[in-house]
């Protein structure tokens, strides 16, 4: 194992350093040899210490996203109009302590029911809990604007925001910093990390507009948001997973009042 702090191009040099004093110990030149030889030796080091670094991928461009939020209205949308509205060309969710839904309540887009698609977004959350759901259903055996399905997680502490949540069914599938995977009959679990959830909690901004994008491609699920993977999900269960559905905006039950706001909304799909 190569010695810690030291860099590539270090490691080249001192190993150069070692095997040249291994040769000539062995020979009549010895240690004085190598010494007339040092400039060279430090030379193959540094050489190697000075390749370019790698050429970066640059980011790719942002080509075939429709639209699905036309900013002023909320055509196209369902929901509870006593809870959701457009104001500040966002779509706004809102709740107070003293009116509250009976049960999560979400704001519909009936344009489609997309499997293969990415959507991107902007929200800005004020306290509470919300989220972008896709790939769902709604339960009218529930009540009507209820979801269940595949959920972009959104909360105003940070705790849960970036993870994929199962709203109705399964409940947590790739927290964040996670590469979950669930097995056919087999409870979800992590397959690898895809970062730390703390660090990855400093790439999400507070009472402050974030963009969030979803990629849904065959059975994989991955959750960005601004420009940082924060989860990876691969659902192998054909009792539970989804492969299309509806997408919708949550506004959560709280004990307090909350508010979602949500634009720039656009899709592409496959």
């Amino acid at each position: 194992m190569p010695r810690a702090g030291f860099g590539a191009g270090e490691r080249d040099t001192l190993n150069a350093i070692r095997d040249a004093m291994r040769f000539f110990d062995k020979t009549v030149l010895g240690r004085r040899g190598l010494l007339a030889l040092a400039p060279a030796v430090m030379f193959r080091g540094n050489a190697l210490a000075q390749r370019p670094p790698a050429i970066p991928v640059a980011p790719l461009p942002e080509t075939g996203f429709q639209p699905i939020f036309d900013g002023k209205t909320l055509s196209g949308w369902d929901g509870d109009p006593s809870f959701w509205r457009v104001e500040g060309g966002a779509i706004t969710g809102e709740t107070s302590a003293g009116h509250q839904p009976r049960q999560n309540t979400f704001c519909i887009w009936r344009g489609a029911q997309p499997g293969d698609f990415e959507l991107k977004a902007q929200y800005r959350i004020s306290g509470g809990n919300s989220g972008f759901q896709y790939r769902s259903v709604e339960r009218l055996d529930i009540a009507r604007w209820a979801m269940q399905g595949y959920q972009a997680d959104i909360d105003a502490e940070q705790r849960y925001t970036g993870q994929l949540y199962e709203e109705r069914d399964r409940g947590f599938l790739a927290p964040r910093g996670t590469f979950g995977y669930a097995a056919s009959g087999q409870k979800p679990g992590s397959m690898g990390a895809v970062g730390d959830a703390g660090e990855l909690r400093g790439w999400i901004r507070n009472n402050d507009w974030n963009d969030v994008h979803i990629v849904a491609r065959g059975d994989s699920l991955v959750h960005l948001w601004n420009g940082r993977v924060l989860c990876i999900f691969l659902d192998d269960d054909p009792a539970h997973r989804k492969r299309a559905g509806l997408i919708g905006i949550q506004l959560h039950i709280t004990d307090a009042g909350m508010k979602i706001e949500a634009r720039n909304i656009r899709i592409k799909m496959f």
